[in-house]
């Protein structure tokens, strides 16, 4: 999904966010993200955004905090225009999130062959993490529980077979004895894969 040629035509969502419109599987409705909250993003928070796409959730976090840090494999070229567009600042790690090395990553009939790292990693490069959004169809199975350490809030799309391996229970283990959390189902139409959407924050120590 690379960024369009010219004309490049503009689309304005309803919150006044603006993307440049794309062609493809589902682009449209990826541009809006009722399904996250992040209205408690604090101005200091470091953010990373896991699987940022089109930056719909990157651009919005960015008007909250200074630190943002989107992390996306394969519509970097999109991403990267959309962010000067609505003027601020989000800084773009081209990778996947992983057990590290190089796969391959499959989104909207496009592939790329690209670095992967570890969540302990990609927090090392952002410099920490407050806040974590993590959509990365299954990889989120991958996250060491210990990497969580520290990150106050997460908004997490998780996933079942065929997208991605099974639950990993450690992760689901660690993230009920340290948060407070809730997870919004998808309804029956939903995706075929999608289990739902986690909405979590840590537990006073």
């Amino acid at each position: 999904m690379n960024p369009p040629t010219k004309p490049h035509p503009v689309v304005t969502m309803r919150d006044g966010i603006r993307f440049y419109d794309m062609p493809g599987l589902g682009y449209r409705q990826i541009l809006e993200v009722p399904e996250y909250r992040f209205g408690d993003i604090l101005q200091e928070d470091i953010v990373i955004d896991i699987g940022a796409n089109a930056g719909a959730f990157s651009i919005r976090a960015a008007f909250r905090s200074g630190n943002v840090h989107a992390v996306e494999p394969v519509t970097t070229g999109i991403l990267r225009e959309n962010i000067p567009l609505n003027g601020v600042h989000v800084t773009v790690h081209e990778l996947a999130l992983g057990r590290g090395g190089f796969a391959v990553v499959c989104w909207d009939n496009e592939q790329k062959r690209v670095e992967t790292a570890t969540l302990g990693e990609i927090i090392s490069r952002a410099g920490g993490c407050d806040f974590l959004k993590c959509d990365c169809e299954g990889a989120e199975w991958h996250i060491d529980p210990r990497d969580l350490d520290g990150i106050r809030r997460l908004e997490m799309e998780l996933h079942l077979p065929p997208i991605g391996g099974a639950p990993e229970p450690r992760l689901l283990d660690y993230i009920a004895r340290n948060y407070e959390y809730e997870v919004t189902r998808v309804p029956s139409h939903g995706p075929l894969g999608l289990l739902g959407y986690l909405h979590a924050t840590r537990k006073p120590r």
